[in-house]
């Protein structure tokens, strides 16, 4: 017994170099966004400087003030943005819950072809099909441009969503389906009350993805928004870099509020989101 217990300290990871390895991670992937942090608080002339200051000689706080009233207007973009990645993610809840919950749950002729052809469109983006989607929308105007975007990308994030969500729902016993339908519970109900209770992390995993992705698609956007006040925050960003005016200052800016949303949304459901990601790792 005191063997084993001392085999087992001696193959404990030094803490110290467990603790140089976090920090290196964390600062090889802080790194981008400090770079991008530093360079938003810099003038024009700091920002195009050779060779470059990495800290700017008298931080620039009111860009985060000035950048708002430009010709970009990333307020709109921000607004087209949001309501772009919060549309298509609830399009992608109500349509992949009750196909997950049903392919998970049910067995039935054509089942596996279905989830076949399901993974098939996962290998499908828009750039691949910019031009079907462009003819497809193309008579969309205005705010109806936003809905075409939610379609689109919908779409493309419907089948990851499917498959994750439907291997959470094949891990819940149907024993406990059965005990809700003979306690008088409908099959919606059941999947309401009982069933998405227990697979909330696989929800929250699938909300993650289809909101992040939405958030940062470019070329469904790209071809499909035509009038400047109607783009999102993606293809809008690069009108700060003009043929004669580049303003990486207010692009660096812009881009810090972009990554504010996504960041909040992490925080909020971090411990759900690593309960989709581990799940099935220890049994």
């Amino acid at each position: 017994m005191s063997r084993r217990s001392s085999q087992s300290v001696e193959k404990a990871p030094n803490p110290w170099l467990v603790a140089l390895g976090s920090i290196f991670i964390v600062v090889f992937f802080s790194f981008p966004y400090m770079l991008m942090l530093i360079s938003s608080l810099k003038t024009q002339a700091d920002v195009r400087r050779i060779p470059p200051d990495y800290v700017p000689s008298k931080p620039q706080f009111s860009n985060y003030l000035d950048v708002w009233s430009s010709s970009v207007a990333p307020g709109q973009s921000l607004l087209a943005t949001t309501v772009i990645s919060v549309g298509a993610t609830l399009l992608v809840l109500l349509v992949a819950t009750p196909a997950a919950y049903y392919v998970a749950r049910f067995r039935f002729r054509g089942r596996l072809a279905f989830l076949f052809l399901v993974l098939i469109t996962q290998m499908l983006q828009p750039t691949v099909l910019a031009v079907g989607i462009f003819q497809e929308f193309s008579n969309w105007t205005g705010y109806a441009v936003w809905g075409a975007l939610i379609l689109v990308n919908g779409a493309f994030n419907l089948s990851f969503a499917i498959w994750i969500m439907q291997a959470f729902f094949a891990s819940v016993p149907k024993e406990v389906d059965e005990a809700a339908l003979v306690d008088g519970l409908g099959r919606v109900q059941t999947l309401l009350k009982i069933s998405l209770p227990l697979v909330w992390p696989g929800i929250v995993t699938a909300i993650v993805f289809v909101f992040v992705n939405t958030w940062n698609e470019y070329a469904a956007a790209f071809v499909l928004v035509q009038q400047p006040e109607l783009q999102p925050l993606t293809v809008s960003m690069p009108r700060f870099l003009g043929l004669y005016i580049k303003d990486w200052q207010y692009l660096f800016t812009t881009a810090m509020v972009a990554i504010v949303p996504v960041i909040i949304l992490f925080a909020l459901i971090e411990k759900r989101l690593i309960g989709g990601l581990t799940a099935g790792s220890v049994k």
